[in-house]
C-alpha cells in the first residue's frame, strides 16, 4: 500500500443567491426565491507548485491570502446577491429590454440554475483561475450548500457534469479566467 502525500487546502464562502428553475422538475422553485449557500472548495498541490512538501521556511503550498483571494473576491462581487437564471428563461429578455443596467447581477446556466449546475459551473471558473495563476494549485472538489439540509458535492472534472459546449472552452464564461457570469446578453 503506497501512501502518496496531499495536502489539502479548504476554503468556505458564505453568499445569497436568488434563482427560479422552470424545467419543470420543481413547480415551487418556478417562482423567483433565494437561499444564503456557503461554498467549499478543496484544493490541493498543482502541477507546477514546487512546495508538494513542507520546506522548513514557509511550511506552505501556498500563502492562503494568495490561494484563496481572487476566487473569494469573485463570490463577493460577481456571485453574491446575483440572480441565477436558465440560458432559456424569458426573464433573462425581459431584463435585457427593460432593465439591462442589472444584466451583470444575472448569473446565466445552461438550462435550469440548479445547485448541481452551479456547482459545476463554479468548479469550472475556479479551474480557469487556478490555470491563469501557473496551476500551484487543483481544484479536487467543491461543495455547495443550498440549505441545512441539501448540499452538492463535485469532484474530479467539472467538464464531466456540464453539458457539451460547441467551440473552444474558453467560449462560455465558466471556462474562462475572468469576473464574467454570462455570456452573449
Amino acid at each position: 500500500m503506497t501512501d502518496t502525500p496531499q495536502t489539502e487546502l479548504v476554503f468556505t464562502r458564505r453568499f445569497c443567491m436568488a434563482h427560479r428553475l422552470i424545467a419543470g422538475a420543481s413547480e415551487r422553485c418556478a417562482i423567483p426565491h433565494g437561499h444564503n449557500e456557503y461554498v467549499t472548495v478543496t484544493l490541493g498541490t498543482g502541477p507546477n507548485n514546487p512546495h508538494t512538501r513542507l520546506d522548513g521556511h514557509t511550511n506552505m503550498l501556498l500563502p492562503f491570502a494568495e490561494a484563496k483571494g481572487r476566487w473569494h473576491r469573485f463570490i463577493d462581487e460577481r456571485v453574491d446577491h446575483c440572480f441565477q437564471l436558465s440560458d432559456k428563461d424569458p426573464l433573462v429578455r425581459w431584463f435585457a429590454q427593460h432593465e439591462p443596467q442589472r444584466l451583470d447581477r444575472i448569473l446565466i446556466t445552461p438550462g435550469d440554475p440548479t445547485t448541481e449546475m452551479l456547482a459545476a459551473v463554479l468548479m469550472s471558473k475556479l479551474r480557469a483561475f487556478l490555470r491563469d495563476q501557473g496551476e500551484l494549485l487543483t481544484v479536487l472538489s467543491i461543495e455547495i450548500k443550498e440549505t441545512p439540509t441539501n448540499t452538492v458535492r463535485l469532484h474530479g472534472n467539472p467538464q464531466h457534469y456540464l453539458p457539451p459546449i460547441e467551440g473552444p472552452l474558453e467560449s462560455v464564461w465558466w471556462n474562462r479566467a475572468d469576473d464574467t457570469i454570462a455570456d452573449g446578453i
